[in-house]
């Protein structure tokens, strides 16, 4: 029911501790891992979970190992109060958050951590990509082919990053079931790989996209849109619809349908980072739409990086 209280665990032990005791009652843990200022759309994977487990964690946990050092980590947005009442107020409730302080901190000297996972250096918080201590983190997990594309062609340390912490929290957690967002689409394929090929005894479900009225895609950064470039974003999704549309209507060829959709984006003001057709399990382009694909976008509207996408299944 809404209003269950939280449990609030910090340490990895007590995690781990409150799994096993669970387990053993009989019960199936779901896990919703985010890096926390939640929105709806966070709250739907919650909901999705409850129709697969009946004790649910979700993690708060804002991951340096997916920023590269020329990403501020330090803007990320945070509410870890805010989010808490979100997660209260959410239909079947949440049983535990599991908030840790530094899954990244040098072991043996906790002193490197910091209140938002990442290390201070020169009065400012970076990635921990950059730890240069040598005693710290040095061990990556990747999912070699499927990463390379879409979006790790610009942010080539993201993905490490994710399966990464991913994997660590699949390892302290131990869920029976993980929910993931479509709107992160390489994300979640990524994450489904790495789980079959490491042999993780986990469930992972994409769950549906998320918009708002409008058809902007939620996200975390929307809150860093200007009211202007709020406006422009919504060249996305109607470039994506638009395609989408035309493909059931008969336009199969990718280089057509993302060569409308480009000038829509940029008409309206965004920098294109990329826009691709791929298949759906393989995420490798496709040049005539003959299975079920995916159209992928990647854009900014000013400082503020969209990622947004539409599945396609003409049969």
């Amino acid at each position: 029911m809404a209003g269950k209280d939280l449990i609030i665990m910090r340490e990895k032990d007590e995690m781990r501790n409150w799994t096993r005791s669970t387990r053993a009652q009989g019960h199936t843990i779901g896990f919703v891992p985010t890096m926390g200022y939640l929105h709806r759309g966070h709250l739907s994977l919650i909901e999705e979970a409850h129709k697969h487990a009946d004790r649910i964690v979700v993690s708060i946990y804002v991951n340096p190992g997916q920023f590269s050092p020329n990403e501020d980590l330090s803007t990320y947005p945070c509410d870890f109060q805010g989010d808490c009442q979100k997660l209260k107020a959410v239909p079947g409730g949440v049983d535990v958050v599991f908030n840790p302080d530094n899954l990244y901190a040098a072991y043996g000297n906790s002193s490197l951590g910091s209140e938002r996972n990442g290390e201070m250096r020169e009065g400012r918080l970076v990635s921990c990509v950059e730890n240069k201590w040598g005693m710290g983190h040095e061990t990556w997990v990747r999912v070699e082919n499927l990463e390379k594309g879409l979006c790790g062609k610009s942010r080539p340390v993201f993905f490490r990053g994710v399966v990464t912490v991913v994997t660590k929290l699949f390892n302290i957690v131990d869920p029976d079931v993980a929910i993931f967002g479509k709107k992160d689409y390489q994300q979640w394929k990524i994450i489904e790989r790495m789980v079959r090929d490491l042999d993780f005894g986990i469930k992972v479900i994409g769950s549906e996209i998320v918009r708002e009225e409008d058809g902007l895609a939620m996200s975390s950064r929307n809150v860093k849109l200007s009211p202007d470039n709020r406006q422009r974003a919504l060249s996305i999704s109607r470039a994506l619809s638009r395609a989408k549309f035309d493909a059931e209507n008969g336009q199969l060829n990718c280089h057509e349908l993302i060569n409308a959709a480009i000038p829509k984006i940029r008409e309206a003001g965004g920098r294109v980072d990329y826009a691709e057709i791929v298949e759906q399990e393989s995420l490798e382009p496709v040049e005539t739409i003959n299975k079920p694909v995916v159209f992928c976008v990647a854009a900014w509207f000013g400082d503020v990086r969209l990622v947004d996408n539409m599945e396609i299944d003409i049969n």
